[in-house]
């Protein structure tokens, strides 16, 4: 059976692709002509170029396959240019599912995000069923990915056999970019975390939510999502997790999220009028640590079989494989 992944030269995408290939699946991947291919270098793939915006590509693309992967999105916390996530994440999304329904593809499983989650008013663990509006998403990525979202619900209640996961937070190998939450370690192992927010996040190997793509197609209801997600920990956690991995000090010094946000203003102000690059402090990530990201992952655990490597074991891929490749 041959498949067809999008986002496969990315974080997740790549762990997707890597899963295929160990279940024996023919695997097509969607790439630009610019695309940075490292992560496909060790992998058995067929490569057919294209853009998520040039549905003729996607078609072409898409011949021949039985099933649908779409991982790829544009992630990150900043750009130039914030149309970009909007052409890509949500009309790049229905043209690919638009186009995959036309070719009758047959499943598909699409690559959300735990930002498009809800978390409980009063605290609590966020579920696939808290309630959440886009008044409610902080910046372009996680508004885009919201409304990309809300164009699959459309497609799957039309009839689309779409199953949506949600990953939480993935660490582990082959984060080249690297990803927001890579790059934290990274700054970590080069000594550059003086202090840290009072905040959490649900971390999550990122092999296990390749295996709950994988098991999201075999087994997920059509129509429903899934947090592919493991354990709430909250970053002081974190850090003393990757201090006694590395052997550098956590931070002790604790900061209100309020204390960085005028930092980041002016690092966004900087990046936007200035340097045009991605800022160090990015004003989005500040405002999201106003909450603990956490979530019950229960469901996909339940229904998928979703595997949950310890968190320990995962930042240590992501440690080793950091330092492998130079980055720290």
């Amino acid at each position: 059976m041959k498949v067809l992944v999008t986002g496969a030269t990315g974080f997740v995408g790549a762990a997707v692709a890597r899963a295929l290939n160990a279940a024996g699946m023919e695997v097509r991947v969607l790439v630009r002509r610019d695309s940075d291919l490292r992560n496909l270098s060790h992998l058995k793939v067929e490569q057919a170029y294209g853009d998520l915006r040039d549905r003729a590509s996607l078609r072409r693309a898409l011949s021949g396959c039985s099933q649908l992967y779409h991982v790829a999105a544009h992630y990150a916390l900043w750009a130039k240019d914030p149309s970009v996530f909007y052409e890509v994440n949500v009309t790049g999304t229905r043209t690919l599912l638009e186009t995959a329904r036309e070719l009758s593809t047959g499943r598909i499983v699409y690559t959300s995000t735990i930002g498009a989650i809800g978390l409980p008013a009063h605290g609590g663990l966020g579920t696939e069923e808290t309630p959440v509006s886009l008044s409610q998403m902080a910046g372009d990525y996680k508004r885009s990915k919201y409304l990309a979202e809300q164009e699959v619900l459309k497609l799957a209640r039309a009839g689309l056999p779409v199953v949506i996961v949600n990953p939480s937070a993935p660490v582990g190998e082959g984060d080249i970019k690297p990803t927001p939450t890579g790059q934290m370690i990274v700054d970590f192992m080069k000594g550059r975390m003086w202090a840290y927010i009072d905040t959490g996040m649900n971390l999550v190997d990122v092999d296990d939510v390749a295996v709950g793509h994988l098991r999201a197609m075999e087994r997920g209801r059509v129509g429903e999502r899934y947090i592919l997600g493991n354990r709430n920990l909250s970053l002081r956690e974190i850090f003393e997790i990757l201090s006694g991995l590395t052997g550098v000090p956590a931070p002790r010094i604790k900061l209100p999220w309020q204390a960085v946000l005028p930092l980041a203003h002016v690092n966004r102000w900087m990046a936007d009028y200035l340097t045009h690059r991605p800022p160090r402090i990015p004003l989005e990530g500040v405002r999201m640590a106003k909450y603990r990201m956490h979530y019950d992952c229960n469901k996909a655990v339940r229904e998928l079989g979703l595997p949950q490597t310890p968190a320990e074991t995962a930042l240590e891929k992501a440690v080793k494989w950091f330092r492998a490749y130079g980055y720290a």
